[in-house]
């Protein structure tokens, strides 16, 4: 046999919104429909995890103590190949559960911070989809987001996409966006 193994792309995408069809899940789905592989989504509202309670257990350990849906959200992190956060932004904000969900990144923080570790040694790609109406600001929720991104091992972060007028127009209508939901997409598909 010749020629190039294929490896299949495995994406994880936390979603931070609550509403099963609005402009953030048609972003999630124009992003999912052109990308190769696998992808598990993340549903902030859904899932199963508590927020980080400081316990400091992971000081001393590679893992969080809490038992919860979290060890199965670690693991797919540990192995996939892109990250995505997409999420509203509320109060110029992403959402309180996903955050809540993310502060459970707390364990690959204290082992790099205290134990000199990297738990998640595979690089990855990866960016982020954040959407609001009004007059709202992506200032604190791109750095949020960066910072959360960074605790995963990102070797490269697309460019983020932003659209804030959803009080006047769906994103998912709009064609700047969904070109760049396209490019965002062959970022991500690139070996």
């Amino acid at each position: 046999f010749t020629g190039k193994r294929m490896i299949e792309m495995k994406t994880l995408i936390f979603n931070g919104s609550a509403r099963k069809n609005g402009d953030t899940q048609s972003l999630i789905e124009e992003l999912v429909r052109q990308l190769e592989g696998e992808t598990l989504i993340v549903d902030a509202h859904d899932v199963d995890v508590k927020a980080c309670m400081d316990c400091r257990y992971c000081w001393e350990h590679s893992e969080c103590c809490v038992k919860d849906d979290w060890q199965e959200i670690d693991s797919y992190i540990r192995d996939c190949d892109n990250i995505v956060i997409a999420s509203p932004v509320y109060f110029c904000e992403i959402t309180g559960p996903l955050l809540s969900l993310l502060s459970r990144l707390q364990v690959y923080w204290a082992a790099k911070r205290f134990r000199q570790e990297k738990i998640v040694t595979k690089p990855k790609r990866g960016g982020m989809i954040l959407l609001g109406g009004g007059k709202g600001t992506a200032t604190a929720p791109l750095n949020t987001s960066a910072v959360l991104l960074h605790q995963m091992n990102p070797k490269e972060l697309f460019d983020p996409v932003c659209f804030f007028r959803t009080d006047i127009q769906q994103p998912i209508d709009n064609e700047e966006i969904v070109k760049d939901i396209a490019d965002f997409a062959k970022f991500l598909n690139r070996e």
